[in-house]
């Protein structure tokens, strides 16, 4: 997954939704930020992605996340 972000494909995807680290990832978005991240799922369903950017970084701001994060940043540089 040496890609640039704007190269990021659905295959690197679902590598990284598939790998130990992005598999805790979800549970702990799903842990931390249910009802945030189904809001920001339904807002960027009905194109407003402003609102989704709000649910999504306020998921973020989660300590635990951030952390993880990081740890999959390092291992992907």
């Amino acid at each position: 997954m040496q890609n640039k972000p704007d190269n990021f494909s659905m295959a690197d995807a679902l590598r990284l939704a598939n790998s130990p680290s992005g598999k805790q990832l979800i549970a702990l978005l799903q842990q931390t930020g249910g009802d945030d991240l189904e809001q920001a799922r339904q807002a960027a369903a009905k194109g407003d992605y402003e609102s989704a950017k709000s649910n999504l970084s306020q998921i973020l701001k989660s300590p635990q996340i951030q952390a993880l994060l990081k740890e999959m940043e390092h291992k992907n540089e």
